[in-house]
This record gives structure tokens, sequence and C-alpha cells, in this order.
């Protein structure tokens, strides 16, 4: 098959499965996910080599624009009345489930530790795609503003992803070494979370400066290409120096918003835009490259799996927000809202089995079983309590 016929199917295809899946209520995402399954199982013989070789970056570029998006809607205002909440949702739930998953990979499916916690913080990463849109959504219309909830899940949320994909990168490199030290690397966590923030910053501030001298000389779209290739370009830099580029990629979102507000929200409203395209190559990519047979075989178990990791996602929400001002109420929100699992799954799900590890196909077809299971759980679940849960708008709004 030819690559621009290629191209056509899974962008056609990805929208109109995400519209047909959207109209029964269901997540697009899980649409889209689907139609890549349908052409990976029906066309994958025919598919152009260079969409395989295309797919790291075109994975790393969705993730970028989401997280990008998330430090647009995230001012130091609302973050500093949401207090140290952020700070404990944005790494207790992650590392009290991700050392849950990494007990039951072990005695489940018999993994060895390093793999097995390689695929539990791959796991346990939420999903920004289910989680940002929404709480966006929520912000806007005034839900939650009493006590910050949607922004707490927002800037949580966000910064569990990227907590967890260096986790996640510190397992990977321990399972491809041949001699991993395991004490380096893990010394290498905090060095890297804070050298993707100083990185973000400086970037930050210079676009600010960039962007004010020629206002007027650059349209939005413009802007949005150059801040994309700037993201792209950390990324490519945070690859070499083992540090944490997302992270300072959604630092760079928020540096926009705090000092150029009029510029983050052009900005903002033109990265929903490029995020259409982006949403549909992910997850349809990550639907092409899975095994059917290998996904059945996971089946009861890992729904098992997942669903016990959920059960400490949740307890570690309670003890984060245990010193916050929240009601019961808005915590069991927080709960529910942290359930979708799709971006980082869909980002990462097929990383193992590209570096040759053994058990790839298998932490692939488990990755894209928590898609199908928790994506839907968790959208139609913040979709149901958001509005019932939350303090309604101010009446002023």
């Amino acid at each position: 098959m030819p690559f621009n016929l290629t191209v056509v199917l899974v962008l056609l295809g990805g929208w109109f499965f995400g519209k047909l899946f959207m109209k029964i209520g269901l997540p697009s995402v899980l649409g889209m996910l689907v139609c890549g399954i349908f052409i990976g199982t029906f066309f994958k013989g025919q598919i152009p080599p260079i969409l395989f070789q295309l797919e790291p970056f075109l994975k790393s570029f969705a993730l970028i624009v989401i997280l990008l998006r998330a430090g647009l809607g995230i001012n130091r205002s609302t973050l500093q009345k949401a207090g140290i909440t952020a700070g404990l949702m944005a790494f207790i739930p992650c590392i009290i489930e991700g050392l849950a998953l990494t007990v039951l990979f072990h005695l489940y499916f018999e993994f060895d530790w390093i793999i097995s916690g390689l695929t539990a913080f791959m796991l346990s990463a939420v999903s920004p795609a289910v989680i940002v849109p929404s709480m966006l959504q929520l912000k806007h219309k005034g839900y939650g503003r009493e006590n910050e909830v949607p922004t707490v899940v927002l800037a949580g949320a966000s910064v569990d992803d990227v907590f967890a994909i260096s986790i996640y990168t510190v397992f990977l490199q321990m399972a491809v070494s041949t001699a991993p030290k395991i004490g380096k690397v893990i010394l290498e966590i905090p060095f890297s979370l804070f050298s993707g923030i100083v990185f973000g910053t400086i970037i930050g501030f210079t676009l600010v400066w960039f962007f004010k001298k020629n206002f007027t000389n650059i349209r939005a779209t413009e802007k949005v290409l150059f801040l994309l290739m700037i993201s792209v370009v950390l990324v490519q830099v945070g690859n070499w120096t083992h540090s944490a580029s997302l992270l300072g990629v959604m630092t760079i979102g928020f540096i926009l918003l705090e000092r150029e507000e009029k510029i983050a929200h052009e900005l903002s409203q033109k990265l929903s835009k490029v995020w259409i395209f982006a949403e549909i190559i992910l997850f349809v990519l990550i639907g092409i490259s899975v095994d059917p047979v290998i996904a059945w075989n996971a089946g009861l178990c890992g729904i098992a799996v997942i669903s016990i990791g959920l059960l400490f996602r949740a307890l570690g929400v309670f003890i984060a927000t245990i010193w916050s001002d929240f009601s019961m109420k808005e915590r069991f929100f927080c709960m529910v809202a942290y359930i979708p699992k799709a971006t980082v799954q869909a980002a990462l799900g097929g990383v193992a089995l590209a570096n040759g590890i053994a058990e790839g196909e298998m932490i692939l077809a488990i990755a894209v079983l928590a898609i199908l299971f928790t994506a839907p759980l968790g959208l139609v679940g913040i979709k149901y309590t958001g509005k019932r849960l939350l303090s309604a708008p101010f009446s002023d709004e």
C-alpha cells in the first residue's frame, strides 16, 4: 500500500471510528484504538515500513502537544491556591500504584523485578489525553472552583505522567543494560526532574521575550510552529542528557501563561487543533502494533492486575488529599479522575518490544488492555461525577 494511502487510512479511519464511538457514549480514543487494531489485522503486511520508522517521533510529538496544553492551562495563582495537594497528587498515587503493580506483575506474570517495575510504571501513568481536556472544560465552566479541584487534578496528573515516565526510563535502562548500576540509575531521577524544570524555565522565558518582541510580526500559527519545534528539540536534548524533558515542555507552557497570558491563550487554542491530528495518529498507531492473540492471552489476569492497581491508586489519592480542604465528594471525584490510562501507554507500550525485551509483546498487550478498560471507565466517570460531586459554578457566571 502506498504511504500516502496509508496516511489517509490512518487519519480518516481514526476520525470516523472516533466519531462513531462518541455517538454511542464511549471515548473517541477507544474508537481510534479499535481502528488501529482493524488496520493492523487486515492490512499489516501492506503497511510501508516508513510508518513504523516514524512511529517513535509521532508518539513523542503527541505527548509534547498534550503536555504543552496542560502547562498552558495552569496559572500560578490557582496553583498556589491548590497548594501542597497538587504536589502530593503528582507523586503519591503514582508511587503507590507503581509499587503495587510491580509486585503483581512479578507474582502473576512471572516477570523478573526489573521488567515488572518497567511494566508497572508504564501502566501507572494516568492519561493526559482524557484528563487534560476534561479538566480544562470543568475549569472553563466553573465547576470545583472553590477548592480548585480541576486545577489540582490537571497539575497533579500532568506531573504524574512525567514522574512515571522518568521511573519507567530508569527501569528500561536497567533492562537493556548488560551490567546495570542500580544505585547510579536511581540517583538520576531527582537530577532528571530538576534539570527538566531548569531547561523548560530557560526556554519559557526566552520564548516570552521573543514572542513579545515579535508579537505583531509573527502570526499565531507561526508561534505554535516555533513552540512545537523548540519543544521537539528540548525532548531530543533531554534524551541525550537524561533529563525529564517532558516536564520541561509543561514548564514552558506554565511560564508562557504566567508572563504573557494573551499569547498563552492564543497558543492554547491553536494547539487544541493540532491535537486533533496528534491524537488520531497516536492511538491508531498503537492499535496497529497490537497482536490480538497476545492481547487475548493477557485476558482476565491482565484486567485483574490493572483493577487492583487502580484500587491502590485510589488509596494514593485518598492519602494525598488528607491535608486538603476537599470534601469527601471532591476526594471521590479525584479518585475517579485518576482512573483513565491511554496516552502514555500508547506512547510507551511498544518500547520494550522495540528494544528486544522478551516480554515486549505481552507488555504491549497489557498496555492496550489498560486503554480499552480504563479509558471509557474514566471518561464516563468524569462526565458523570464532575457536575454532581464538584461545587457548582459561581452565580455571577
